[in-house]
C-alpha cells in the first residue's frame, strides 16, 4: 500500500490557565490537504468531563452516507434518515457500537446512542459500496479537518496532552496515531510528522 505522510502543524499560546485555540493542519505525502481527518486532545493524566452533543444526523442520499466521517462525543444520539427512493439496511459490527437498522425508508423511530468511545464503521447490507465512519470521542476537545486540511480545537486548559489523530485512509482497524503535546508556557510552535500506510 502507498505511504501517506500526515503532517500536523500546530500553534498554541497561553493566557492564564487556558491555552489559545489549537490550529491543526493535516496533509498527505505530496503536501495536499486531507479532509475528514480527526484530531482529539486527551489529557495526559486524568479525564476531562464529556457531554453528549445535540442530536446528530447521518443521512443516506444517492446511495451514500452524508457525512462520510462524523465526530461525536460519548452518549450522543445519531439519527439515520433515508432520503433515497430505495430502502437501506444500516449496520455497524464495530466494538465501539454494534447495531442494525433493518430495511427501512424515511426516518427510524429512535436514534442510535453511541455510548462507548472508539471508531464505528458503518455499512449498508443492501449497497456494499456505502461506507462511513463514526469517531466517538471521550474528550471535549476535538475537531475534524475541512477541505483545506485544517482543524481548530478551542477551550483546552494549558497542560500535557496526547494529540490523537485518525483518517479513513488508514488501514482497517487502525488505532488513532498518538503524539505527546504540551500546551502552555507562552508561545509554542511545534510540527509533528507521522508516516503511515494508507489504503488507496
Amino acid at each position: 500500500m502507498p505511504a501517506v505522510r500526515i503532517v500536523l502543524s500546530f500553534f498554541a499560546t497561553t493566557a492564564l490557565v487556558q491555552a489559545a485555540p489549537l490550529s491543526v493542519t493535516v496533509t498527505d505525502a505530496a503536501g495536499k490537504p486531507l479532509a475528514d481527518a480527526v484530531v482529539m486532545l486527551e489529557p495526559a493524566t486524568g479525564k476531562a468531563p464529556v457531554k453528549p452533543l445535540p442530536d446528530v444526523e447521518i443521512s443516506q442520499a444517492k446511495r451514500q452516507f452524508n457525512p462520510r466521517v462524523t465526530l461525536i462525543t460519548v452518549g450522543t444520539k445519531v439519527a439515520f434518515p433515508n432520503f433515497d427512493t430505495v430502502r437501506h439496511h444500516v449496520y455497524s459490527f464495530s466494538q465501539a457500537k454494534t447495531f442494525e437498522l433493518k430495511l427501512y425508508a424515511g426516518v427510524p423511530a429512535a436514534p442510535v446512542v453511541f455510548d462507548k468511545p472508539g471508531l464505528a464503521v458503518l455499512g449498508c447490507n443492501i449497497h456494499d459500496r456505502m461506507a462511513a465512519w463514526v469517531v466517538v470521542a471521550d474528550t471535549p476537545w476535538f475537531a475534524r479537518t475541512a477541505a483545506d486540511g485544517t482543524a481548530r480545537i478551542e477551550g483546552a486548559p494549558a497542560g500535557a496532552y496526547r494529540l490523537a489523530s485518525w483518517h479513513p485512509g488508514l488501514p482497517a482497524n487502525s488505532a488513532p496515531l498518538v503524539q505527546n503535546l504540551q500546551l502552555g508556557g507562552g508561545e509554542q510552535r511545534e510540527t509533528v510528522q507521522l508516516a503511515v500506510d494508507a489504503a488507496p
